[in-house]
C-alpha cells in the first residue's frame, strides 16, 4: 500500500509516496521552498501542489508540522507563522485537501520511521531521536513507545534554546566548521544523556548525510552510542505516512 506523506520544514516542503511495507518513497520526492510567511492557507497550497502532483486516489495524507500536535491541532509553531498556534490543522488540511489528513510532530514521525524501520529498529530502552535543521526537534521512545511533544529543542545550553546554538541553520549562518558545530551538538547529546540516560541517539533531517564529518567529535564527547538516522531527511514523510496508514487501517 503507498501513501502520501508531507513533511513541513521552516525552509521546505517535502512528499512523496511511501510504501508503507519498507519505508521505501514509491516515486522521486518533491521539495517546495516554505512559503514567507508560512500562513495555513499559503501551506495547504503548497500541500496541495504537492498531492496534484502525485495523484492518487484521494486517501488518506499524513503531514508533519514542526510543532506540538495534540490531537490534529497546533499548540506551538517557532519556526513557522504564529498564525498556527491553536489550529485545528488535520481538520483544515482535510477540508483543502478534500482526503482525511493525520498531522503530527515532525520529529515524532521521523522517531516512528526510525524506530520502526531505521536505525532504532529493535533497540530496547530509551531512544532518542534530533532532528538538525531550521530548528532541533526531537522525539524520544521507551521499548519503542513515542512519548510524544518532548520539543528538547527548546531546552537550554549555555543561557539559549539549543536550537539557537546547534541547529543546522546556525552552522549555515555562522559559517561554523564541523569541528565546533559538532562540539555544539555534542553539548546537546550530553544534556539530553545527562537528563535521560539513553541507549541510543539517532541523529536525523539533511545534515545526517554529513555524518562523518561531525558524528565523531559528538562520539568523543560522550558515552551514549551516536548514530545517523538510516532514512536521512525523508524519515519525517515516511513516519507521516506510516502514521496515516493506520488511520485507515480497518478498526
Amino acid at each position: 500500500m503507498q501513501i502520501l506523506g508531507i513533511d513541513i520544514g521552516g525552509s521546505g516542503i517535502k512528499g512523496a509516496p511511501v510504501n508503507i511495507a519498507d519505508g521505501t518513497l514509491a516515486a522521486e520526492r518533491q521539495r517546495v521552498p516554505t512559503p514567507s510567511p508560512s500562513t495555513p492557507d499559503a501551506v495547504a497550497g503548497v500541500i496541495r501542489q504537492i498531492a496534484d502532483n502525485f495523484g492518487g486516489t484521494g486517501g488518506p495524507i499524513g503531514i508533519t508540522f514542526p510543532g506540538v500536535v495534540k490531537n490534529g491541532r497546533i499548540l506551538t509553531a517557532a519556526n513557522v507563522d504564529p498564525a498556527w498556534v491553536d489550529f485545528d490543522a488535520a481538520t483544515f488540511f482535510s477540508a483543502k485537501l478534500g482526503r482525511p489528513a493525520v498531522v503530527i510532530n515532525d520529529a515524532d514521525a521521523a522517531g516512528i520511521a526510525e524506530a520502526r524501520l531505521g536505525a532504532g529498529r529493535g533497540i530496547a530502552g530509551t531512544v532518542v531521536l534530533l532532528t538538525l535543521g531550521t530548528g532541533i526537534g526531537s522525539a524520544v521512545f521507551l521499548d519503542g513507545k513515542l512519548m510524544p511533544n518532548t520539543e528538547f529543542g527548546h531546552m537550554e545550553v549555555r543561557g539559549k534554546d539549543a536550537e539557537e546554538r546547534a541547529a543546522e541553520r546556525v552552522r549555515e549562518e555562522k559559517d561554523l566548521g564541523w569541528q565546533e558545530w559538532g562540539e555544539r551538538v555534542g553539548e546537546v547529546v550530553a544534556r539530553l544523556a545527562f537528563l535521560l540516560s539513553p541507549d541510543l541517539v539517532i541523529i536525523g533531517g539533511g545534515v545526517s548525510r554529513k555524518a562523518d564529518k561531525f558524528l565523531p567529535v559528538v562520539q568523543g564527547m560522550v558515552k551514549v552510542p551516536v548514530v545517523p538516522a538510516q532514512l536521512q531527511n525523508q524519515a519525517g514523510l515516511v513516519g507521516a505516512a506510516l502514521v496515516a496508514a493506520e488511520y485507515a487501517a480497518p478498526a
